[in-house]
This record gives C-alpha cells, sequence and structure tokens, in this order.
C-alpha cells in the first residue's frame, strides 16, 4: 500500500484515511510520522491485511492508540510494527489475533516509556524470530507472556535486552529446544531478581553470549516443571 500523507515535519492534527480498495499490506503506512500524537481505529474490521511489518515504526511522538477494533486474522508479519514508539506508555493488544504470525522480531524495540502492555491473548504457535522484540523496554515493570509458545522460534537474541524495571518474569511454559541464538537475551535488566523457567535447553544454542550480562547480583533462578498441557 502506497501512502500520500504526512510528509517529514509537516503540522498535521487529523488524518482521516479511506480504504477504496482491498489493499492487503499496511507495511510502512505511519513509517517515521514522527509528529502524530494520537491514532484511533475506530471502526477497522479489515480481514485481508497480511503485513503490519514497520506499519508504526519511529512514530516517537504517539501517545495514544486505540487498536480494540484491529483486525489481524491474516497477519503473518508483525516485525518491527511498534519499533521506535519511545513515546506510547501504554499498549492494549489484547484483542489482536496472532495465529497465523511468524515475526515479531523488534516489535516493541525501544519502547522506552511503555509501562503498560497487555498481551494476554497472543498466540505464537507460528513464530520462528522474536529477536529484540522487547529490547530497551526499559520502564516496563511487568510482562504476561504466560499464553507465549516458543516451540518454533530459532531467535530470541535481545528479547529482554535493556528491561531495566522488570523486577521477575515467568517464562515456565518457553520451549527452547530450537532457538539458536539467545545472545544477551536478558541482558541489562538490572532490576530482575527472579526469573521463572522450566529445563531451559540450550543444547541448539551457538550463540549465548552475555545471555545474563550486567543483570543483578541477587537475579535467582526459579525451575519448575513444565505444565503446559
Amino acid at each position: 500500500m502506497k501512502r500520500n500523507f504526512l510528509k517529514t515535519n509537516e503540522k498535521v492534527q487529523i488524518i482521516r484515511i479511506i480504504f477504496d480498495y482491498p489493499a492487503k499490506s499496511f507495511e510502512n503506512l505511519f513509517f517515521n510520522c514522527n509528529l502524530i500524537e494520537t491514532i484511533n481505529f475506530k471502526k477497522f474490521f479489515r480481514k485481508n491485511i497480511n503485513n503490519m511489518r514497520c506499519m508504526f515504526f519511529g512514530c516517537n511522538s504517539l501517545k495514544d492508540i486505540n487498536l480494540s477494533n484491529f483486525n489481524t486474522d491474516n497477519v503473518t508479519n508483525m516485525e518491527s510494527m511498534f519499533q521506535g514508539c519511545c513515546s506510547l506508555k501504554e499498549l492494549d493488544l489484547s484483542k489482536f489475533n496472532t495465529n497465523k504470525v511468524n515475526n515479531m522480531a523488534y516489535m516493541f524495540d525501544g519502547c522506552e516509556s511503555l509501562k503498560e502492555l497487555n498481551l494476554t491473548n497472543f498466540i505464537t504457535n507460528n513464530v520462528t524470530n522474536m529477536s529484540h522484540m522487547f529490547n530497551n523496554c526499559s520502564k516496563i515493570k511487568e510482562l504476561n507472556l504466560s499464553n507465549f509458545n516458543t516451540d518454533n522460534v530459532t531467535n530470541m537474541s535481545y528479547m529482554f535486552n535493556r528491561c531495566k524495571s522488570l523486577k521477575e518474569l515467568n517464562i515456565i511454559n518457553f520451549n527452547a529446544i530450537n532457538v539458536t541464538n539467545m545472545h544477551r537475551m536478558f541482558a541489562e535488566c538490572r532490576s530482575l531478581k527472579e526469573l521463572y523457567i522450566t529445563d531451559f535447553n540450550t543444547v541448539n544454542a551457538t550463540d549465548i553470549g552475555e545471555i545474563f550480562y550486567y543483570c543483578s547480583k541477587r537475579l535467582q533462578m526459579k525451575f519448575k516443571k513444565n505444565i503446559r498441557k
């Protein structure tokens, strides 16, 4: 899809977008629209969109976004979707359907003001790449990833890197058997005191360098049996 609105440094307060043809990709739709503060998709029911890569990339003034009516049923790529949205403080994606998504790399990378992130209904069965997913989400204190299935993930490098406010993390449902890259996965999680994990199998990982670099000396690993049915 091509856009014909908002050039850099234009002073735009309201944008109305009307779709009059069956677009299938929203890749780069708001790419570097760095003056937009509010986006509200009041009525959005399109089911044919399959690509949301870099959709809001670089929207560094974005403070409020309503995606409650967003239809993501057929989306396969969410890479860098919110990357660089450094002014967002909360994001509710509880109504997202991620059944078909295979790429979530850099999805929230650089969302350094984000304090609340609702991913409770995320289904990640088909995801293969979670690299840098939460990188530099430095103000998030808790993440509920209880629904995450990582059976097919191969890259978790920098996944939680620089999540400096995260105090505990429960990833007992994570399966790392196919992961080959865990470089700096938890690096600089300076407030992390408790990490709940299963038997985190790293037998196939070729890079686990600096996985706990600059973490708290009080970090405790709490192993639990896999309770996933």
